[in-house]
């Protein structure tokens, strides 16, 4: 059941009805052709009507994403129902109707998928990409195991960036505000012929640390950004039945990985193991006033780049069309951290942690799809994925913890392969009414070699230093299914049902099982790890969801509505623990939990000038079964990260000054209290409820070429932890911020 305890959203729900409907009764004479645009997805892989695709989704296109302010994905959960995106200092944490991840290493893989033009982009840290130039951002809840596969279970976001067009156009818009903050980008699409369109696409982003240092040192702290991206893309038509789209798309980002704060600036009672929140100014908790006892802080940084080369095929061949994506992507990401760790409840070191890390990746699908318009859709195709990472960790001082100078994981390289067959079909039972199966088989591999060094400098001295072994493999399968049908209540209302399934690949962790043998290393049974440690299981989800879409009053109204229930085995939770002496991060599988809930979101057109946006989301995700540490029973307890209630509005009217348009908006978001659980320690964090509102106001001359945007973000300057880890380091949200934009269009 929805938790008894959230009281304050239905009477939230009702004030927002009441005051749509107050104003619909006042708007009845706005004419006709003030009706909802229509809007073409991808979702089920094929282009379809957003009010007609029985997915649970949400759509921000890259117009909303510029006048919000949204440049990266981090800031699209704002806006969606029972979605979270918290940019971490370690990459993108996705949060999706409580479902979630936290294992960003090499060895590890997210719940949702993110995906750049349809190419899943594998690292977490390669997904804090700048938006620039971008159609439009879906974001679909629930698994989507059958179309999209593995690591979906939460849901998956595809951002998908603007193809070249047959119209010669341009763009120049620049940007300035708070923290020093400056952005710019520009854009130039060229028709070069009537087969041929070429476009370029390049932005920069920058503005100082959002923190301030109370250590006592000169160093910056993280929380900053400078990011340059650019995007070369060609279409090619070969026919009217075949073309070709080319990307090339290439990141810098030159920030700092010290973005963090201890727990302690929000929280008390950590020691005592419950963490008890506190009231503080936004300025108190963004302070970093942690001096370790051990070490002196340096200098962090944090060096970034990403490119990766697309193609992608499209052939009608009458009955049916083949599409094919293919891509080849490479991610290069080194740092040096100050960690805040505590390594007992009231008493924490510094240490330094160093990286580098290299990251190949490619993959390949091929598809076909049927074409008309007969009782049968169908498509099917094959998918084929690998990616390589080497990566090298260092840790120093943490001798308070009795390990040497010198605390290294050299690790190359890590391979994850996978292959898969899937097919998905609907066919017209009758004139109204539509049921759908499909399935999808994935086969994935996982190797790793590597090595735990305890070294006395920085490089391994075989006189005094030793190793130990980190070495497996492993090998699961998984078949995942979706059911449904579909029904036509009237030429605009669907309503839908299915049950579908997602599916996470299992891993391991550090270590070997006894007799294994790699890089010239043994691995005795007196320090092997138990295949049960060693590995954990794939985790997996069911789901049976049920919705309505519909469009009334005139096509000025809309709303989108789903309620869904989820039975989720083995999570995989992942923590810092203590293994044989020495701080590892482990993954563990977590037994049981239940989610279920309701979202509803739409769009309410008044008159030509006046529109309202609504979500509301109810949400009960909690553990049925896990034991942390095989005492202390979590069940009953929340998932991370899921409120049990949000209400989001926004209002949007436009001035008519003569000729020029005067644009003024604003979007309110209340969210319940949630928890972030680090299981590995024993605690919860609770963050109370908060409200958070945005603003903007922008004018648009009569037929001039330019128009000016003023926005504030976060106008209550309220700042919440995003991320706690095992050792008590908090990411912190964002404060208020302020800017101001001009753009030039042709």
């Amino acid at each position: 059941m929805i938790d008894r305890r959230v009281r304050p959203t239905p009477l939230l729900l009702a004030a927002c009805i009441a005051a749509i409907c107050s104003n619909l009764a006042h708007a009845q004479a706005a004419p006709d052709n003030a009706g909802l645009p229509e809007v073409v997805v991808t979702a089920q892989r094929t282009a379809t009507l957003e009010s007609k695709t029985p997915v649970a989704l949400s759509v921000v296109s890259g117009a909303q994403a510029e006048t919000w302010g949204l440049d990266s994905p981090a800031l699209l959960g704002d806006r969606l129902p029972n979605v979270r995106l918290d940019g971490s200092y370690d990459g993108l944490r996705i949060t999706i109707r409580g479902v979630t991840s936290s294992d960003t290493t090499d060895k590890g893989d997210p719940s949702a998928a993110f995906m750049l033009d349809g190419v899943y982009i594998a690292r977490p840290q390669g997904q804090t990409v700048s938006f620039h130039d971008i159609d439009r951002v879906e974001v679909l809840r629930g698994p989507q195991g059958t179309l999209y596969g593995r690591n979906t279970t939460a849901g998956a976001v595809n951002v998908i960036s603007n193809a070249p067009t047959q119209v010669l156009e341009g763009a120049i818009g620049i940007e300035a505000g708070k923290y020093n903050s400056r952005k710019g980008s520009a854009m130039l699409n060229v028709p070069i012929s009537p087969a041929l369109a070429v476009r370029a696409a390049v932005a920069f982003n920058r503005h100082d640390s959002y923190l301030t240092n109370a250590q006592g040192t000169p160093h910056e702290l993280g929380q900053d950004r400078d990011d340059v991206s650019a995007r070369l893309s060609a279409r090619l038509a070969f026919s009217n039945t075949a073309s070709l789209l080319l990307r090339f798309d290439h990141s810098t980002i030159r920030d700092n990985t010290d973005g963090f704060v201890p727990d302690t600036n929000f929280f008390r009672g950590v020691e005592t193991g419950k963490p008890v929140w506190y009231g503080a100014s936004a300025g108190a908790r963004l302070t970093n006033r942690f001096v370790p006892p051990n070490t002196v802080p340096e200098q962090g940084y944090s060096r970034k780049s990403t490119s990766g080369i697309g193609a992608e095929f499209t052939w009608d061949l009458g009955p049916v069309s083949l599409y094919y994506v293919g891509s080849h992507r490479k991610f290069a990401h080194d740092f040096l951290v100050n960690y805040y760790y505590r390594i007992v409840p009231t008493y924490a070191i510094g240490v330094h942690q160093g990286f580098d890390g290299d990251y190949r990746q490619d993959s390949h699908e091929l598809r076909l799809a049927t074409n008309g318009k007969g009782p049968l859709t169908a498509q099917a195709g094959v998918y084929w994925f690998r990616e390589r990472s080497d990566t090298l960790y260092t840790f120093r001082d943490l001798e308070p913890l009795g390990l040497p100078p010198y605390y290294v994981f050299p690790t190359g390289p890590t391979e994850a392969r996978s292959k898969a067959v899937f097919g998905q079909a609907t066919y017209s039972l009758l004139p109204r009414l539509r049921a759908t199966v499909g399935a999808r088989w994935t086969e994935d591999e996982r190797t790793r070699v590597g090595s735990t060094n305890f070294q006395q400098g920085p490089a391994f001295n075989p006189a005094t230093d030793f190793k130990l072994l980190n070495a497996a493999e492993l090998t699961t399968r998984k078949t995942t299914w979706r059911a449904g049908v579909e029904f036509d209540v009237t030429p605009a209302t669907m309503a839908y049902a299915f049950v579908a399934t997602g599916y996470k690949a299992g891993g391991f962790n550090d270590g070997c099982l006894a007799g294994v043998r790699a890089l010239g290393i043994d691995c005795p049974a007196q320090v092997a790890v138990p295949a049960a440690t060693l590995f954990y299981q794939p985790e997996t989800l069911t789901s049976v969801e049920a919705g309505v879409k519909s469009r009334f009053w005139n096509n000025r109204a809309s709303v989108n509505l789903a309620v869904f229930d989820y039975d989720y085995k083995n999570l995989q939770l992942s923590g810092v623990a203590m293994v044989m002496g020495a701080p590892r991060y482990v993954t563990r599988n977590a037994g049981l939990a239940s989610v279920r809930g309701l979202e509803a979101e739409g769009v309410v057109k008044l008159t030509q000038d006046d529109r309202i946006t609504y979500a509301v989301s109810l949400l009960d995700a909690h553990y049925d079964s896990y034991s942390p540490d095989g005492v202390t029973s979590w069940a009953g307890r929340k998932l991370d990260r899921a409120p049990s209630h949000t209400v989001t509005l926004g209002y949007e009217h436009v001035f008519r000054i003569g000729d020029g348009q005067l644009k003024a908006g604003a979007n309110v978001r209340r969210s319940a209290a949630y928890v972030i659980g680090v299981p590995t320690q024993g605690l919860e964090y609770r963050i109370p409820a908060r409200t958070s509102s945005d603003a903007q106001l922008a004018w648009q001359p009569g037929g001039a070429p330019w128009s000016v945007l003023a926005r504030v973000r976060n106008i209550e300057n309220k700042v919440q932890p995003l991320t706690v880890d095992s050792f008590g380091m908090t990411m912190p949200s964002e404060p208020r911020t302020v800017d101001v934009r001009l753009d030039w269009r042709f």
